[in-house]
C-alpha cells in the first residue's frame, strides 16, 4: 500500500507519547454488574467495572430487556432503512413522543447516537440561520465542535464556563446577527456544571439561541430524570436540548427536542439523518422502557443512591490522601498528570487487582491532566470501594505518584 510509512509513523508517535489505546474485550454478566469477564491472550479473569457510563445500570435492567425481547419478536432485528424509506416505527414515534414531554418541547428527533445528533443538528443550523455565529465553550464535546466546524457559521470559543469571557465576546458582535451559544450541563471529563443560569441570562439579553448537551445528566438529575435544566427549573429557557440514550438510559441512540419548527427542519435538512438507517426498533423500545421507569418512583430512587455512591467514593479518596478532582456531579476524576504513568496505573489495576478503569489521556482532557475517570454506580458497594482505594494506593506508591496536597 502507497504511503503505509505515514500510517506507522502517526501510530509510532502515539504510542511515544504514552496515548495508544487498548480495547479490553469485555463480557458483561446480566444481573451481575458491575461485575464482568475480561478476556486476554493469556485467559480470562474477572473484573469490576469502574468506568461504565451506563451510569444505572439501566442496560441490565428486567423491563428494559424484557420491551426489547418483545419488540425484536415482534418487529425483528433491523430497521429497515431511513426514516423517510421504512425505517419509522411505532417505537420511533413513541420514543420521541416520550421525549418531547420529559423536556416540556414540542417535539423531539431521534439520532443514532449522541455524537450524531450534535453533529448533524449543529453543522444543519448553520445552513438555516445565514450570518450565524455560534459561541462554543471551550470544553464541549468533539461532537460538537466538528458539528459548529462543518456548519459554515462563524464560531467563538469562550473559556470554559467564563459568563465574562462570553459576554465580552456577544459584545463585540453585531446585535442584528443571529447567535447562538452551544455549552453543556456535565462536562464528563472534570465533572463540572456548566452556568447554566448565567448563560441563559446572557442569551435572552443578547437575543441568542440556546443549545444544551445534557448527554451526561438525562437520566441523572431532575424530578423526572430530565438533566440538569429540570434540577435548576431552566427548562424552558433552553431552546435547543441534545441528549443521548446510551449513558444513564442504558441502550443506545441520540436526540433533539425543541419547538416543532426547529424540529421539523432538522429533520428535513440535516444529512446526518437523513441518509442514516434509523434506530433499531428493538433499540427504541429499550430506551422507551428505561426513560418512563426512570421518570417514575424507582428512577428517583436510583438516582438518590447513585448520588450517595458517588460522594462515598469522593470522600474515601480524600481520606487517603489521593488527589480526586473535586466536581458536583456524579463524576469522580482521579488526577494523574502524566500519561505513561496513568496507563501505567490503569493497566497494573487490571492484570493485578481485576479493577478496570480506563485511563484518560490527551486529546480527550489537555495534556498534563491525564486522570483516571470514575462512574461509581447505585450497585457499587463499600467492600468494592475499600478494594479499589487500598489497590490505587499501593500503585500509586509503586509508580512514584504525589499524594494530595
Amino acid at each position: 500500500m502507497q504511503h503505509l510509512k505515514a500510517f506507522e509513523d502517526a501510530l509510532g508517535a502515539i504510542h511515544s507519547e504514552g496515548r495508544y489505546r487498548v480495547f479490553i474485550d469485555l463480557h458483561r454478566h446480566k444481573g451481575r454488574f458491575p461485575k464482568a469477564t475480561a478476556r486476554f491472550e493469556a485467559g480470562e479473569r474477572e473484573v469490576t467495572i469502574w468506568c461504565s457510563n451506563d451510569y444505572l445500570g439501566m442496560g441490565q435492567d428486567d423491563d428494559v430487556i424484557k420491551s426489547m425481547h418483545e419488540a425484536i419478536d415482534s418487529f425483528g432485528a433491523g430497521s429497515g432503512g431511513t426514516r423517510n424509506i421504512s425505517g419509522t416505527t411505532r417505537f420511533h414515534v413513541d420514543l420521541e413522543q416520550e421525549l418531547a414531554d420529559l423536556h416540556r418541547k414540542e417535539a423531539a428527533l431521534l439520532f443514532t447516537s449522541g455524537y450524531v445528533s450534535n453533529e448533524a443538528t449543529l453543522s444543519t443550523l448553520g445552513k438555516i440561520l445565514p450570518n450565524l455565529i455560534i459561541y462554543s465553550d471551550a470544553l464541549n464535546h468533539a461532537s460538537m465542535i466538528e458539528g459548529i466546524r462543518r456548519s459554515g457559521a462563524e464560531y467563538r470559543v469562550f473559556r470554559h464556563n467564563d459568563v465574562d469571557h462570553l459576554r465580552a465576546l456577544l459584545e463585540l458582535d453585531d446585535a442584528d446577527r443571529p447567535k447562538l451559544i452551544a455549552f453543556e450541563s456535565v462536562y464528563s471529563m472534570d465533572g463540572d456544571f456548566g452556568r447554566m443560569e448565567e448563560i441563559c441570562d446572557l442569551a435572552q439579553e443578547f437575543n441568542a439561541i440556546t443549545y444544551l448537551d445534557e448527554v451526561h445528566a438525562v437520566g441523572m438529575y431532575g424530578e423526572q430524570g430530565a438533566g440538569v435544566a429540570e434540577m435548576l427549573g431552566l427548562a424552558d429557557r433552553i431552546d435547543i436540548m441534545e441528549g443521548t440514550l446510551a449513558k444513564a438510559y442504558g441502550v443506545m441512540g441520540g436526540y433533539i427536542a425543541s419547538h416543532s419548527s426547529v424540529i421539523d427542519a432538522i429533520r428535513s435538512m440535516a444529512s446526518g439523518f437523513i441518509f442514516t438507517t434509523s434506530t433499531c426498533p428493538v433499540m427504541a423500545a429499550g430506551a422507551l422502557a428505561s426513560i418512563r421507569k426512570l421518570r417514575a418512583d424507582e428512577g428517583r430512587r436510583l438516582r438518590a443512591i447513585h448520588q450517595d455512591k458517588a460522594a462515598t467514593l469522593k470522600q474515601k479518596f480524600r481520606d487517603a490522601g489521593l488527589p480526586v478532582m473535586e466536581s458536583p456531579s456524579h463524576i469522580v476524576p482521579l488526577l494523574v498528570g502524566d500519561p505513561e504513568r496513568c496507563k501505567a496505573l490503569s493497566d497494573t489495576l487490571l492484570f493485578d487487582f481485576g479493577i478496570y478503569v480506563q485511563p484518560i489521556n490527551y486529546p480527550t482532557v489537555p495534556r498534563g491532566t491525564e486522570r483516571l475517570r470514575f462512574t461509581p454506580s447505585p450497585v457499587h458497594d463499600e467492600v468494592m470501594m475499600d478494594e479499589l482505594v487500598a489497590a490505587i494506593l499501593a500503585v500509586w506508591k509503586q509508580l512514584g505518584l504525589d499524594k494530595a496536597a
